[in-house]
């Protein structure tokens, strides 16, 4: 039995949840986000939560009930607060700024990055070392984040690249004399 699938999802005030078929619709202060519903799960809308159940007991609709109870609660948790991840940039020489669409990015290369702000994600630039990208979709601002990260990878000698705030750098020794 799900751990995850059995919870209920409460509903904030100020946000609407809209079941319509297939698609679950969640509407907040933020915005509006929706998602497809898998057959193989049953989901009940009112008494201000949302709650899941497998529709048979094949394996694929208990594996699956915990998965969408979990897409579910980012959209109610999106729409309500977002997400935000940070990023920090280590080196020197090494930094960003956001300049209109773009993130201009120096990281030790012989040109500048320009990495385009895709739609629905908003990217800020405190100071030079620090990047701040937040937005209503938790997949979006994960893969923009990860995306900004693999330009320059942390290397494991000094530390130096682009890095998720708080993440530890297994750091090796050199060579010895």
């Amino acid at each position: 039995m799900s751990r995850t699938g059995s919870k209920a999802i409460a509903i904030p005030d100020g946000v609407t949840v809209d079941l319509a078929g297939a698609i679950l619709s969640v509407k907040g202060p933020k915005g509006l986000l929706t998602m497809a519903v898998r057959h193989d799960v049953d989901i009940q809308v009112g008494d201000g939560k949302i709650t899941f159940a497998p529709r048979n007991d094949s394996k694929t609709a208990r594996s699956m009930w915990g998965t969408q109870r979990a897409l579910a609660n980012n959209l109610v948790q999106g729409v309500h607060e977002g997400f935000e991840r940070k990023l920090e940039i280590v080196g020197v020489g090494y930094r960003a700024k956001v300049q209109g669409q773009h993130l201009n990015l120096q990281l030790g290369y012989s040109h500048d990055i320009n990495y385009p702000i895709p739609e629905g994600v908003a990217i800020k630039c405190p100071d030079q070392t620090t990047i701040l990208i937040s937005g209503i979709d938790k997949q979006k601002v994960g893969q923009v984040a990860s995306e900004i990260r693999a330009f320059r990878k942390p290397e494991p000698y000094k530390g130096k690249g682009v890095r998720y705030a708080g993440e530890y750098i297994f750091r090796k020794e050199g060579k010895k004399k």
